[in-house]
């Protein structure tokens, strides 16, 4: 798979011929990148600011930062002196998730490896959360369900699936829009969506 490089500069520079969802896609292979990159497209903040809300160290959120700067999915929109030091906000220049004719878009050998860590980091959040004694709360949903389904019908509950995902982006930006309220808590929670042809028996 093309990755991209460094120039004398030490700028990033694109493979030739990649495409803006490859370059998207990419960028949200790693988790935290993901949910600094949603953050960002909620409001803007600094990575001190980031590493705060999701717990992070300072250092690693800065550096996943960076390379969301170099995929080009976000933009640096002030500076600000604090204790100090220049404090860089940003803000996000691409939405967290690609869509359904986006992802269609992408090399198969780059859907087959986002796919494998996606799930990879689906089962070591479920593993640690099982640890924490947190899938222990009584509002936690698992299930499974195996369908079958013609062709129309595996698209149609597809695009249900992604209506009910930008449900949950709309929810979740409501939540941060009240975190200054005294009496919100916020605690972090995992929303995984699942729908594949099963191997035929």
């Amino acid at each position: 798979m093309p990755t991209s490089t460094q120039s004398p500069s030490g700028t990033r520079t694109r493979p030739p011929g990649e495409t803006s969802e490859a370059r998207i896609a990419k960028a949200l292979a790693h988790p935290l990148r993901a949910r600094i990159l949603q953050r960002l497209g909620e409001r803007v903040a600094s990575p001190g600011d980031l590493a705060l809300e999701l717990g992070a160290p300072l250092g690693v959120v800065s550096y996943h930062v960076r390379m969301l700067r170099d995929y080009d999915c976000v933009e640096l929109v002030r500076t600000e002196p604090r204790r100090g030091a220049l404090q860089h906000f940003y803000r996000a220049t691409a939405r967290p998730t690609l869509d359904e004719d986006q992802w269609k878009t992408l090399p198969s050998s780059l859907r087959k490896e986002l796919s494998g860590e996606t799930l990879a980091e689906i089962v070591e959040d479920m593993r640690a959360a099982s640890e924490a004694g947190t899938l222990d709360d009584p509002e936690v949903i698992v299930q499974r369900t195996p369908l079958e389904l013609d062709e129309r019908a595996f698209k149609k509950l597809n695009r249900l699936l992604a209506r009910t995902h930008e449900q949950a982006l709309a929810i979740a930006a409501e939540s941060a829009e009240r975190q200054g309220e005294k009496s919100t808590e916020v605690f972090p929670t995992e929303l995984a969506v699942l729908h594949f042809r099963r191997a035929e028996q």
